[in-house]
């Protein structure tokens, strides 16, 4: 079997490799290819790599290539995790938006709007180059933002799932809570990437018992800290939200807090600095744990649990991943892009059935869906009055001199990665 990670460079890829090594019984790996266009980065990286698999005795080979097309040669799989501007990119995504009263994130707003114009065209020519290598190669896409790069990649033909790490960080945290083994924990999982909701905890399988109530009412105080929102939210609603909801439940608030403290690009730039610098010590043969503060949890895990069922027997039959909705959720049409529980095998994911949603949460997913079909177009096509549309529809945003602002803020910032502009 041969998988290649094309953004292997990236600071992450330790906590994928560790992954790989101490699971390989579920994902056998034999080659490991490492693609990057920074070599400097990913010699750095895939030194450790090397390290990390011969403590572990993992027999898999590991090479890095700067070149896409001999990297994707004849793998199996291929993992999308680019950051196409780097952070220097994500510093601007993060401040630019505060300029006009609005939240400044990667992955949503119009921060968020900025990273997909800029990540879609990049990401399907990458696709294209793993389809003429290997037509039935799996593309499994970590690259934010995950729902619309997915939907991208699948409206293009393109045998894709999309990955996030909330769900399995959710499960975890759950499972250490209920002092249970984390494959008890069935989470009743419902959204679009970066907004969704745990409707239901249930012990043992999709039909178990739903235990949710009794975490909020044992740790409630302290699922809220993580969520860092206001207690009562958490109460009021009776599930957990993700925490991106944050930018929506208590936009105002976090606006302020953001104008207040260093952006979180700037906190990645300097940690990665640091990260970098372990990883080319030569007696460095594990992940550090600085890693865990880069963000990321768990996402080997996912990872490997993900491709082993999708290439062979070996992950695990229901999981929670970005696919087609396909009538799952009613009130959006089959090709939105959903992030549900779904049955997951050889021939991809199909979402489990899903109970009626609270207008509360469908109403919230339709808008956001809404935007994400406009910033998917204007990822596509460009042009200055697409991006104005989808910045007018996101809930975020939603005032006419918002977006007017904003859509020039966000063209001006992101000219060098727009073909169009």
């Amino acid at each position: 079997m041969k998988l290649a990670v094309v953004g292997g460079g990236s600071t992450y890829t330790p906590e994928l490799i560790d992954g790989f090594a101490r699971l390989r019984d579920t994902l056998p790996i034999e080659e490991l290819v490492l693609v990057d266009p920074a070599a400097d980065r990913l010699e750095l990286v895939g030194g450790l790599a090397r390290r990390i698999f011969a403590k572990q005795d993992h027999a898999g080979r590991i090479t890095t290539t700067t070149d896409i097309d001999a990297g994707v040669a004849d793998a199996d799989a291929v993992l999308l995790q680019l950051r196409v501007g780097g952070q220097a990119a994500r510093e601007r995504d993060e401040t630019w938006p505060l300029e006009c009263g609005c939240v400044g994130q990667e992955t949503t707003g119009a921060g968020g709007l900025a990273k997909a114009l800029r990540t879609v065209p990049v990401v399907l020519d990458i696709a294209e180059r793993v389809r003429r290598a290997n037509p039935e190669a799996w593309i499994i896409d970590f690259t934010n933002p995950v729902g619309i790069v997915t939907r991208a990649l699948l409206q293009a033909g393109h045998k894709a799932v999309g990955l996030c790490n909330v769900a399995i960080g959710f499960q975890r945290k759950f499972a250490r809570l209920l002092d249970v083994n984390p494959s008890e924990v069935h989470l009743d999982h419902v959204g679009l990437n970066h907004l969704t909701w745990e409707l239901g905890v249930r012990l043992g399988g999709p039909d178990g018992e739903n235990v949710l109530p009794r975490l909020l009412a044992e740790h409630g105080e302290a699922i809220a800290g993580d969520l860092r929102m206001d207690r009562r939210i958490v109460d009021r609603l009776g599930v957990v939200p993700s925490y991106y909801l944050r930018y929506f439940y208590a936009h105002d608030e976090v606006v302020r807090e953001l104008g207040t403290k260093p952006s979180r690009a700037a906190e990645v730039a300097a940690m990665e600095k640091e990260l970098l610098a372990m990883y080319g010590d030569p007696a460095l043969d594990e992940k550090p744990e600085l890693l865990a503060k880069r963000g990321g949890a768990f996402y080997s895990e996912a990872a490997v649990d993900l491709a082993a069922s999708l290439l062979g027997d070996g992950g695990s039959p229901v999981q929670v991943v970005n696919t087609y909705n396909r009538g799952t959720l009613p009130f959006l049409p089959d090709d939105a892009v959903i992030e549900v529980q779904a049955r997951v095998g050889r021939d991809g994911a199909a979402p489990l059935a899903v109970p009626a949603l609270d207008p509360l949460y469908a109403g919230l997913i339709a808008n956001v869906t809404a935007y994400e079909d406009l910033a998917l177009d204007a990822a596509l096509r460009g042009g200055r009055d697409r991006v104005f549309k989808a910045l007018l529809a996101h809930p975020l945003i939603g005032q006419f001199d918002y977006a007017e602002g904003l859509t020039d803020r966000l063209i001006a910032h992101n000219r060098e990665h727009l073909a169009w502009a």
